[in-house]
Order: C-alpha cells, then structure tokens, then sequence
C-alpha cells in the first residue's frame, strides 16, 4: 500500500473505529464483488455511518488525490460499485426516514432497501414509485443514482420524476441539502461561481435549439446512458438542475446522504393477462397499440424465454404478460373492455382473459420473474449471466425487436431470451457468456459492437434503458449522444469533480476497451453454490451481511480460495483466506438457509457451510469421534446435561442475575471465548415423568425435541409449566391421547449433527427416530407432532414414512375447531422462526396469534435470529447483531411476552430483547378451553 493510503487510513482512524475499516485480504476482495461481470479489488474499504464522516473523508481523499467510489447494496450490473482504490460503503448504517403528513412525500437515507420503503408506505396505500426488478434488494442510493426502474415506473414516475430534493456531499466535503433554504442560501455564499457555472450551463443548453430537441428525443424513452442532461431543459433553478443532476450520475458527481421523493399510488386493484401471439412483430404491433389504452405494464417474453420457465402454453409462441389497475372494481372492468377492443384487430393465439384474481395472475408474474434464474441456473457452470438492457421508440418497437433477435442468433447465441418492459420499448437480453479465452472476449465484443450500430444508429435508440451506464458502456456515451451533449456531460463532471476522484471510470472513461476488461472469474466451489451469479438478491436474509460477510460474499471467498488451490499461483495469498475465512465465513454462518428464500436459484448457503464443516470433521478425526460418541450414547449426555443446567439456575438463584452475569462473561473472556455464554434466559432442567392421561379417540404421537426434554423454563418465565408438560395438557383439552414413542430419551432428529458437518451421523439418527415414530403411529395412521419448528423442518427433508407436524400447523389444523378462543387484550409479539417460513408457515402462525390477541406485532427487519443451534451460546455476537432492530420496536408497542416455536430461538430473543418469549403453545392454552 502506497504512503498516500497509509495516510488516508492514518486519517481516517481519528474518526472512523478500526472495526469499520477494512484493509485484509478477504474483506477487500468480499466487497470488491457486485453484481456485475467485472470485479476490481479495493485497497482500503470503508463502513460509514454518517455524513460527517463521508465528507472528512471526501476532504482527506481530495488532498491526497487518491480516488473514491460508493456503494449500497451492490446490484448493480454494470460495474457501478467497484474500485481498486478506496470504497465507501453506504448500506446497513443508513436505513432512517421520515414521511410526510399527508404521506405525498417521504425522505429516505440511501441504504433502504426499495421494498422496505413499500412496506412503510403500504399502510397509506402509497408506495415507492421506482420499480427495478430488483427492488426487495437494491438499496435507495443505488436506486435513484443509477435511474433504476422496472416494469410499471416508466419514464413518468421514475427517480427523476418523483425527486423532489437531496442532501449530498461534494468531492470537496462540502455538504449541500437543496431542499433547505438555509443549506442554499449558505452554498451559494461559499460557492458563487458553482452556481453561476451550472446557469450558465443551462442557457448553454437551452439556446442551443437543436441539442436541446435532441435531449427532449432521448428522454421521451427511457434511457440512463452517460449523465442525466434532462435538467437543464426542464429546470429553471440552479438548485432545481443539481438535484436532478444527481439521477443517473452512478455515484460520479457527489455522495447522496438524503432524498426527498413524492410516493406513488397503491392501486387497490389489480388485473392482469397473458397474452400469446404467434410472432414476435404481430407482439409488438399490439403492444404499440395498447399504449394509448389503460395498461400500466406490458412485458414481452420471447419464446426462449416461455421455454426456459417451460411454460405450457408459449411452445413456440410470444407472450405479452399486460396489467391495468385502478381504484374500484367497476373501473378496473371498464378498463379491461377498453383493453380487449383495442387487442381486437390482432390475431391472439388464445383469447383474451383478464384476472383480478391474485391467486390467478400472482402464476403470471411468477412466469415472468422465473426467466433469470431459470436462464442463469441453466447456464453452462463456469460462465456467467449477463443482462443487458436497450430501449427502441415505442413506433420502431415491432421491427427493431426482430432485429435485435436476428443479431443475438447471428453471433451465436441461440439461446439468448429477449424479454422486458415492451410497453416502454425496454428490452433486456441475456446471454450466457465465458471470458476466459481471447475468443471468447472477442465474440462479446463483436456482439456489443452490433448492438451498438443496431441501437445507435438504425433506430436512435438508448444503449442503457435503465441498468446504468458503468464500465460496460463508458466507451459508447459520446457514440450514442454524439460531441455537444457529451461536451456538456463532461462539463457537469469536470464541475462537480475537478480532479476526476469521485468513481472514476463510470461514465467517462479514456480506454476504449474498459468493457472487455477486469472480468470477475467465476471457478467451481461445491456443488450447492456453482449456479450462483452473485446478483445480491440473497443478502436482504443473510442475518449476517454488515456484519460479518454476507452469503453472496462467502461464496465469493470460497472461489477464490478454490481458483488458488487449483492454480497453485499464490500460496500465502491461499493460506490467509483460508485463516480470516474461519471465523468471518465459517463460525459465523447461521446455517438457517434464508438466503435462499430470496435467490433467484434457490441456492442455499447453509448447505456450502454444512460442506466446509464436514470437511474440517473427516471420519477419524477427534471432533468427528465425539460427535459419534454423542450419538451413540444419547440418553447419558441428557443426563449429564440436567444436572448442569440444574447447577447454573441455583447459581443464578443464588448470586444474582448480574453477579451471575459478570462471573460467566469473565470466564468468558479468560477463555478466549471457549466458553458458552451464559444469559439470564436459560432454562433450569426439565426431567421427564409419566404423565397421567386416560384414552381418546383422537390420538397423535408426540416426540419433544432433545432440547425441551432436558430443558424447563427460564428463571422469571410468566408460566413455570414446562413445554412438554404445557403440551400435554392442550392437546388433552383438545380431546387427544397423547403417545410418546419408546425410548424417547435416545432419539434425535440429527439437526444437532447436521448443524456442524457430520451428515452421515445426522441421518443416522434421522432414520432411528423415523422407525420410533412409525411404529408408535400404528405405521403412520396418527399424526405426528414435534414442538422444535427447526427439528420438524428437518424431519420433513428426510422422513417420508409418518405425518409430521409443528406446533403452529398442528394447533391449526387439527385444535382450532375443537377449542374456544378468547383472545387477551394486550399486544404480543410473534418471531416467525426460519424453519417456519421455510415451510411456508409464516402466515399461519399470525394467523394462530391473531385468534389469541387482539393485537400481533411481528417485528420488522427481524428474520433469522441468529441463535442457529448453540451459535447463541458460542457465538452470541451473531445473536445480537441479528436482533439488534427488536427491543425497540417492543418497547414502542409495549410487548410484554414474546411468543415462537423453537426454544433455542426464545433464549435468545428473551436475552435481547427485555421481554420473555416463550411457544406459542402458552399462549394457545392461555386463551383457549374446550368447546361444550
């Protein structure tokens, strides 16, 4: 590292904690990954919390001349958020906002996620106008300073469109909010000649008739290639032009720290079509058609597209997926006649059916957002997938998407799909491509160079629709907008960046090659995770991600440690990625599986973990022979485990919880973190007894997991009945005979090994506790129930002999008619388990709240709580870090008990949130009694 970063680190250490600044191998190379096919490696990375930091460190950079770049979520496809230099990350620290009175408006920090912002603003049916495909990932920043949209937004209710104002911080540190008078007012004092520089380029523009026709042309469509210019010709304030600016400039111009946008309108009702053509041209005609009629979308899926989701109907065909929405049902249905008289003149390979059924077109929607991961999770392994994205004037739609076709198979790529936002003219095209040979880059390159001709100049089109310009097409932004509106472009850059230190290389950059360079390899791991093309998608549910390393980031690490292992280039390199993976990647990992919830490919991440933990646990090995012990010798370790668990609460009854607490953190400490973490919330021994029960007609097979066969309740819990015990007694109120299977005490369900790498042991126990349940259900004639949601998941995967149920689902299904409900008068608070929205339970369990409590909370932006099996005790760092957004939503609603399904889960939840959380079966039983 240069002495210019060392004194940028050395500068930077006064206000800025060493903990969020990273300068290691693997950190470095972790957020060097976006999701784009270009990777560069910064030196220095940088977690921000605030803008005061963002502008000391602007200030500092800018005196040592040393080049910074920003980033969000890192979603982006073109080579946005990467830098070989410094990067400053705006994400997890940057979440606040605040709505307006009359919810018109709302201003958001940059790091919200864009479907969050929906979730705020759903309750006042208004939501977040910008729709890129994206939106449950990418963040606000990235959002508006990339022009991001999507299927409905357009170009009437885009980022430009809704912007009403911004706080941003200059190269120079200086921090500008042009939505405050004061803020303007002291700006224009301490930098006239800004001001002047950005009128006199304004009047520039606008007497220049024909540049400013052409810039009017250009933004009649949708279009995010070089700097926004719109401005100048739709702005008159010089403040009004800087915060418009700001749209689209990918982080080139200044740091946005603020914005302040209008909301859409939430449509309460919804309708939508698929329509099939026989051609592609015939497609397009009716498209060009509807655009004069009540369509909100209309997105074309070639038929490529229609055969890598199967769909079953487009073999061979096109499809135009349309929706209309308005705000009562009777103009819905008026719109819906509008549209099929319009679609009457064209030959329709099926007729023409509308649905306002959700349940119907949510199949649809569901076609349409299958494309990219089924194109990508079909790939050949090793390449990758890249989306590209073009926009055609809405009258050169039906010509300029068969050439568009014809080009892609002509360069061979027979397999590319062409699909989008046809309503719009936007297109995206995916192809699947390798760039590890030089004939491989020049086969891309002679497409791109083609798709430039076929764009630029056969139809005037936009060579970036609404992915952002990036690396990938820097080259091509004086070619498509031509000398005088590029000249005013690099005016506004050399304005707002004199010494070109902001992302430099996004937009302008000087190497005509800069697209066919700095690939991102993508070597085979392990076999659970080759398919991933690092999108991001998956990080809203790495409990992790800020934290640690996110899942996308630790497969990224993992293939570079498999590229040097199979290269053998860099051995030391190789050994310390493989050391500060240990503990970032590995000991961190919740396993919880969440991150595949939200990945386009469904890739688990848990599952490359439980990989890497096998490997380190081989046969033979130590910890391997005590795992094999443990399993052999079952019912002796819940033995030996009582009394200990018995020894910690008469500890704690005696010494007191914060005597207690400090006496096992010193341990703690002295230990080097070797010992388990102790917490005011675990439980005293439970020892199993008979319970008395006298037979039923009703009768269900109850197996309590390991853990709640050893453990009671905590200390202070509101209900001292323990959980098996509290089961029994529901179900007997509820008419069942409860039947436990033999020689309980020695049965597991392998979560336990399954959760550190030893699957061979793991399915042992599986297959002994499947053989126990199935005799004891009469060879699954009765149901079977397991109050641990995370062993039940885990049951479901590998048992296929009994049926199995979790608490929520069994009290549901089976209880509900059988007991009277009188739900209490007080807020609970409801944590949905990630085994329990991995079933697909997430609704029922609020659902079972809701017939308990006349007020559910279930906290926001609190998935996996991070406990994941004992990690809460060895690990309890993961723990509060994913819980650390839940107390203070609790105390706002005041929260009294907390309820779940998983008793790891509660002691966590309990330890860090103030409040005890317990199964939802006490509360099942508190509010219920039998129907007479």
């Amino acid at each position: 590292m240069s002495n210019d970063y060392q004194s940028f680190l050395k500068g930077i250490s006064s206000f800025v904690p060493k903990e969020r600044i990273y300068t290691d191998e693997l950190r470095l190379l972790a957020w060097g990954t976006d999701a784009g096919f270009y990777r560069l490696i910064p030196k220095i990375v940088v977690r921000s919390v605030d803008e005061q930091e963002i502008s000391h460190m602007l200030l500092l950079a800018d005196q040592l001349n040393l080049p910074v770049t920003f980033r969000a979520a890192g979603t982006s496809l073109s080579g946005q958020s990467i830098s070989d230099s410094i990067l400053i990350v705006a994400g997890k620290n940057w979440e606040k906002y605040s709505i307006s009175s009359d919810y018109n408006t709302i201003t958001l920090q940059p790091g919200l996620i864009g479907e969050r912002v929906n979730q705020i603003l759903k309750p006042f049916g208004r939501k977040f106008a910008p729709d890129p495909a994206s939106v449950k990932s990418a963040m606000v920043g990235g959002i508006v300073m990339n022009n991001a949209s999507g299927m409905n937004c357009g170009t009437h209710e885009n980022s430009d469109k809704m912007l009403l104002s911004v706080r941003i911080v200059l190269a120079d540190g200086t921090i500008l909010d042009t939505g405050d008078d004061a803020s303007k007012k002291e700006f224009v004092r301490k930098k006239p000649d800004f001001i002047k520089a950005v009128e006199t380029l304004r009047d520039q523009v606008r007497n220049n008739v024909q540049l400013s026709e052409r810039i009017r042309h250009k933004y009649s469509i949708k279009n995010v290639t070089g700097l926004n210019i719109l401005p100048f010709i739709e702005h008159d304030d010089p403040f009004e032009i800087i915060t418009h600016l700001m749209v689209g400039s990918e982080g080139t111009l200044a740091f946005l720290s603020e914005c302040t946008m209008k909301t859409g309108l939430d449509y309460p009702y919804h309708a939508s079509a698929m329509l099939y053509f026989n051609d592609i041209k015939e497609a397009c005609r009716a498209v060009v058609a509807m655009k004069k009629g009540p369509v909100a979308g209309a997105e074309l899926l070639d038929s490529k597209s229609l055969e890598s989701v199967n769909d079953p109907t487009g073999k061979g065909l096109t499809a135009v997926l349309t929706e209309t929405m308005a705000n009562t049902k009777e103009e819905l249905e008026k719109q819906i006649k509008e549209i099929k008289a319009i679609l009457e003149p064209f030959d329709t390979y099926t007729p023409v059916h509308f649905t306002d059924q959700e349940s119907e077109y949510s199949q649809y929607w569901n076609i349409r957002s299958g494309i990219f991961p089924s194109v990508g999770g079909m790939r050949e392994l090793g390449t990758t997938t890249l989306i590209e994205d073009v926009a055609f004037h809405i009258e050169n739609l039906p010509e300029a998407t068969a050439d568009l076709q014809a080009l892609l198979a002509k360069h061979g790529y027979p397999d590319a799909c062409i699909y989008g936002h046809a309503l719009e003219g936007n297109y995206h095209f995916i192809i699947n491509q390798a760039f590890d040979t030089p004939e491989k880059v020049q086969k891309y390159e002679n497409l791109m160079s083609e798709v430039k001709n076929l764009v630029v100049d056969k139809y005037d089109g936009s060579l970036k629709a609404e992915h952002g310009t990036g690396r990938n097409m820097a080259p091509f932004v004086k070619y498509e907008w031509g000398e005088e509106a590029f000249a005013v472009m690099k005016a506004v850059k050399h304005l707002f960046d004199p010494k070109n230190l902001i992302n430099p290389g996004v937009i302008f950059n000087d190497d005509p090659e800069c697209h066919i360079k700095n690939f991102k390899p993508l070597p085979l791991t392990n076999v659970h995770v080759d398919k991933c093309i690092e999108c991001g998608f998956c990080e809203v549910n790495c409990l992790t991600c800020g934290f640690t390393l996110s899942s996308r980031q630790r497969i990224v690490i993992r293939r570079e440690i498999s590229r040097l292992k199979k290269s053998g280039e860099d051995n030391d390199r190789l050994e310390t990625l493989e050391k500060q993976y240990k503990y970032l990647g590995d000991q961190t990992c919740a396993g919880d599986g969440l991150c595949s919830m939200s990945c386009p490919m469904g890739i688990n991440v848990g599952d490359l973990t439980h990989d890497i933990r096998q490997e380190h646990l081989p046969a033979g090995s130590l910890g391997y022979k005590i795992g094999d012990f443990a399993a052999n010798h079952f019912s002796g370790m819940k033995s030996m485990l009582r009394p200990v668990l018995s020894l910690a609460n008469g500890a704690h009854t005696i010494l007191g919880t914060k005597n207690m607490s400090s006496l096992t953190k010193g341990i703690r400490y002295i230990s080097m973190d070797n010992f388990p973490l102790w917490t005011p919330a675990m439980p005293k021994a439970y020892y199993p007894h008979k319970i008395s029960q006298k037979s039923e007609p009703l009768k269900v097979v109850y197996f309590p997991s390991c853990l709640n066969q050893m453990m009671g309740t905590a200390k202070d819990t509101p209900d001292p009945t323990p959980l098996v015990d509290k089961t029994v007694l529901l179900l007997q109120k509820a008419g069942y005979e409860v039947i436990f299977p033999k020689e309980m005490d020695k049965l597991c369900c392998g979560t336990i090994w399954e959760s550190k790498g030893m699957m061979d042991i793991a399915d042992r126990k599986s297959a002994e506790l499947e053989e126990a349940l199935f005799a004891a259900s009469k060879q699954g004639a009765y149901p079977v129930l397991c109050d641990q949601s995370p062993c039940l998941h885990r049951m479901r995967n590998v048992m296929t002999k009994v049926k199995l149920y979790e608490p929520v689902e069994f009290i549901y299904t089976f209880l509900r008619d059988k007991l009277e409900f009188t739900p209490v008068d007080k807020p609970v608070s409801i944590h949905v388990t990630c085994s329990t929205q991995k079933m697909g339970l997430r609704n029922q369990i609020i659902a079972l709240a809701e017939l308990c409590s006349t007020k559910v909370i279930v906290p926001e932006e609190v998935g996996c709580c991070g406990f994941a099996g004992d990690k809460g005790f060895t690990r309890p760092e993961v723990n509060t870090y994913a819980l650390r957004k839940l107390k203070p939503q609790l105390e706002k609603a005041g929260v009294e008990v907390g309820y779940s399904n998983s008793r790891t889960c509660e002691i966590g939840l309990t330890t860090n949130s103030g409040i005890p959380y317990i199964s939802i079966v006490y509360l099942v039983d508190q509010c219920t009694k039998p129907k007479i």
